[in-house]
């Protein structure tokens, strides 16, 4: 599965909103040092129920706007 997310740092609490094929995620962690990627690998983890392994970004390393892969078949 491939989403398109779109992150917003520095929210005041974590969280993950969805539309369709779109997630709009709240991360606490700023996005300096790639921190708010790693919250975002983790918030999808958890979300989904799966390792955190099997989430992996895409494109979008440096942007707000994000594509996601879920590989929930390992």
């Amino acid at each position: 599965m491939i989403f398109n997310v779109r992150v917003n740092p520095r929210a005041s609490r974590s969280r993950i909103e969805q539309t369709g094929n779109h997630l709009k995620v709240y991360l606490t962690k700023p996005a300096a040092d790639g921190l708010a990627n790693e919250q975002l690998i983790e918030l999808l983890s958890k979300y989904f129920k799966i390792k955190k392994y099997q989430v992996s970004i895409e494109s979008g390393q440096k942007a707000r706007n994000k594509l996601v892969k879920i590989n929930a078949d390992v």
